[in-house]
């Protein structure tokens, strides 16, 4: 089996691509595992998904924490209206905070200002409540509004090459 190292996918890396958009398990060795589901040996796929990484094809690599189940009851997408001069620095402040899974930023429309966003977790509403004050405080941001969750309809990871 040759390396590829071209602007093309292979069928190998596409049905590679595929399982690491599924569930990856929570055994010793994931990627032993799912090197057996796609006939291939652990460094083997290590390499294969450092080889897509340098070539652009992946550009990151991570793990879903299902919250609930891990304590974090609460959720809330925090909307917040920053001058658009202070977005990056605002944005490095909130995306530090260790209770902040996405942070990313966002036109505005008419009607609604608000700039930038980071979805929280906590064990109570009432957390997430007092952890936006101390982020609004921390970044010097005192117009926001907390979003929270009512019910979970989706999370999957996207699938490609089915």
């Amino acid at each position: 089996m040759t390396e590829n190292h071209g602007d093309e996918l292979t069928p190998l890396e596409k049905k590679l691509i595929h399982e690491l958009g599924g569930d990856m398990g929570d055994g010793p060795r994931p990627f032993a595992d799912l090197g057996r589901r796609v006939g291939l040996d652990e460094d083997r796929v290590v390499a294969m998904i450092r080889g897509l990484r340098e070539r652009g094809f992946l550009r990151r690599f991570g793990a879903t924490l299902r919250h609930q189940r891990s304590g974090f009851t609460a959720n809330a997408m925090v909307a917040w209206q920053v001058e658009p001069a202070r977005i990056e620095e605002v944005g490095r402040i909130m995306a530090a905070f260790d209770e902040v899974t996405h942070c990313y930023q966002r036109r505005t429309t008419p009607g609604w200002s608000r700039n930038l966003y980071t979805m929280i977790h906590a064990a109570t509403p009432e957390e997430c409540r007092i952890l936006a004050e101390k982020m609004a405080r921390t970044a010097g941001v005192a117009d926001y509004e907390l979003l929270f969750s009512n019910e979970e309809l989706k999370k999957t990871s996207m699938r490609y090459f089915k």
